[in-house]
């Protein structure tokens, strides 16, 4: 086992280590204090959509055990938690009457992170979206970027002056081309055309939600969480490579490029662009305002190789095999090179600001024998890819702190509770939490910052 203090001895003395959770997928409370259902509330109460039509509506019961969580969080040594705050909470509706209840619980979760000397990092948007707005088009409707803008504005005005950081949107690769392409994640669409509405609607909301974070809170660091996918050819065929560009230009550049450069990839606008909702005057300068700080959630590589159907649609690839032989229990290969590779590829392609690895973090199904758990391969998996990290540091790159994946097992999505990322166990049973091996490991790591390494570096 990698010991805690060899490891930290890399990292700089102001890194910052964190742990992370989303609304959804640990609240619970579906029903309480005035909040109204969201498109996944729908979805999970859908049958087949998904595993064992599991729901949000108790999930880890955090709504009504805050101050437990954050003793937890507290105990663990970690000095920043990131947590996502969920819109139907705060406006049940999407737009129109505020809930004061939904605002009461964010202050106490901040407060309280605040009185015990944890940072709070807040992700405005992760995947929650009112259900009322889908009725209006969801993501595919221009209006939702701007009700966006507004509920950002309310939620950064009540909470702003207490948050370290603020992310706009959390993975919107998920919430365009999983949900609307894919039809994996709620709203369980399966169009490209409502993907590509989906996608420059969702990169405009992020920039009026910019513009309105900054409005209200000039000095409080914005960012965008990214799970950029480091694409790999299956082969070093000219064609699988050929395919490589496209994956990624379809995966990131659609994302990066508008943020970071103010336009979408050439080759995708060329295949895609005709299909394209109406990009206004003034919409790219809105999206491709400054950001102080990028968010990257990382777990596996994508590989891929070119699709020789004729009339494949862009990018025209398929899946190819993994390299490595070391799998997740949720499947995914475990890479932690291609860590390294994407944040060079990024920074080569993009002018990026400070990166936070704002999830990293391997599914492991172990259960509690004899009140612990013992979950050494995830253990590994997470110092396998904090050691890249540290070396990314030691070549220059801005790396400025890490956030697990993820404080406690939850609704891990379309796969329900079966699949656990959790540093900390839950039974759903009983909403007991037992903090695991690496999670202990973490801790021990994480409690040597911010104090513990001040040499010059």
């Amino acid at each position: 086992m990698i010991d805690p203090k060899t490891l930290a001895d890399r990292f700089p003395g102001d890194f910052l280590f964190g742990v992370a959770t989303a609304a959804f997928q640990i609240e619970g409370a579906a029903k309480m204090d005035g909040r109204k259902p969201s498109i996944w509330d729908a979805f999970s109460n859908m049958p087949g959509r998904v595993y064992g039509r599991h729901n949000g509506d108790v999930a880890c019961d955090h709504y009504n055990r805050l101050e437990e969580d954050l003793d937890l969080i507290q105990s663990l040594g970690v000095e920043a938690y990131r947590f996502s705050i969920a819109w139907p909470r705060i406006v049940p509706e999407g737009t129109g009457p505020v809930n004061e209840k939904g605002l009461d619980f964010y202050d106490r979760l901040v407060d309280g992170l605040k009185a015990r000397g944890i940072k709070a990092y807040a992700t405005l948007y992760h995947w929650d979206l009112p259900l009322m707005l889908a009725g209006e088009g969801g993501w595919t409707a221009r209006q939702t970027a701007y009700a966006f803008q507004r509920y950002a504005k309310t939620a950064i005005a009540r909470l702003g002056d207490r948050l370290d950081a603020v992310a706009t949107f959390n993975e919107p690769w998920c919430s365009v081309w999983l949900s609307h392409l894919y039809g994996i994640h709620a709203p369980g669409e399966r169009n490209m055309d409502a993907a590509l509405h989906a996608l420059h609607f969702t990169n405009l909301a992020h920039g009026l939600g910019v513009s309105a974070i900054r409005a209200e809170r000039p000095d409080l660091p914005v960012g965008l969480v990214l799970n950029a996918h480091s694409v790999y050819p299956g082969s070093d065929s000219p064609a699988d490579k050929a395919a490589a560009d496209r994956a990624f230009d379809f995966h990131n550049g659609v994302f990066f490029g508008p943020v970071f450069k103010g336009e979408y990839p050439e080759s995708f606008l060329s295949a895609l662009g005709h299909r394209m909702p109406a990009i206004e005057p003034g919409d790219m300068e809105t999206i491709a305002q400054p950001l102080d700080w990028w968010g990257l959630n990382y777990y596996t590589p994508m590989r891929v190789a070119d699709d020789p159907t004729e009339g494949a649609e862009f990018p025209a690839t398929v899946p190819a095999p993994p390299v490595a032989d070391i799998k997740t229990d949720i499947g995914w290969e475990v890479y932690a090179p291609a860590l390294g590779d994407l944040i060079r590829k990024l920074n080569a392609d993009y002018r990026l600001p400070d990166c936070y690895i704002t999830e990293n973090g391997a599914c492991y199904n172990m259960g509690v024998e004899n009140g612990t758990v013992d979950d050494q391969p995830r253990l590994d998996y997470i110092a396998e890819h904090l050691g890249v990290t540290a070396d990314l540091i030691g070549e220059g790159y801005p790396m400025r702190g890490y956030f697990a994946w993820s404080l406690m097992d939850n609704f891990e999505w379309a796969e329900g509770y079966r699949m656990r990322f959790g540093i900390v166990h839950v039974d759903y049973e009983t909403q007991v939490r037992t903090v695991k091996k690496s999670g202990h490991w973490y801790g021990a790591l994480a409690g040597a910052f911010p104090k513990g390494n001040h040499r010059a570096g």
